[in-house]
């Protein structure tokens, strides 16, 4: 596809966008009353991984941040806090995914220039893991340890009213699997 091609194809999806109804009363409801996300979902940013698809939600439900591997740094942390802290979302999920290329790279060198940060830190949570799967869901079980800890006495957010979790979505059967 030609630069062109991929911006029309964008300008085309827009415009279809904007012409549903049901999504443009979702807009306005959202555009006036503000945003209630039930759950705030930490993603990999794979196109195939996409949140609102795999739990059914709808504009407004869930408060998504995506990266690749699900790595968090204090950009993603600020993120959480501000969907916890000031629009009460009571659940962290930490979703990683089966055939995750952040978690493949991780396992075979690393990766160079900026997505040396991303694999560095899928490698100190994988330690000598090197079948993906069990990587992949090391990695989830060290993000969720990350946000338990940096949401254990958070001033504003009280610990009993916030529920962190981890699972791994596979890409294939489109099952979620809670760790």
């Amino acid at each position: 596809m030609t630069e062109e091609s991929i911006r029309q194809r964008l300008e085309r999806g827009n415009l279809r966008w904007q012409q549903r109804q049901d999504a443009a009363q979702l807009r306005r409801r959202g555009a006036e009353q503000g945003q209630a996300p039930y759950a705030i979902v930490v993603a990999c940013s794979d196109s195939r991984v996409i949140p609102e698809e795999i739990f059914d939600a709808g504009l407004g439900e869930l408060f998504v941040i995506r990266v690749a591997g699900n790595v968090l740094d204090r950009h993603q942390l600020g993120s959480i806090e501000y969907a916890a802290a000031h629009l009460h979302s009571r659940l962290i999920l930490l979703l990683g995914h089966t055939g995750c290329g952040a978690v493949s790279a991780a396992l075979t060198g690393g990766g160079e220039g900026y997505i040396q940060y991303i694999t560095d830190e899928i490698l100190l949570a994988a330690g000598e893991e090197r079948d993906p799967l069990l990587a992949c869901e090391k990695n989830v079980r060290h993000g969720v340890e990350i946000l338990r800890r940096a949401f254990a006495e958070h001033p504003e957010i009280p610990a009993a009213e916030l529920e962190i979790r981890g699972a791994v979505y596979d890409i294939e059967s489109g099952a979620v699997r809670w760790l």
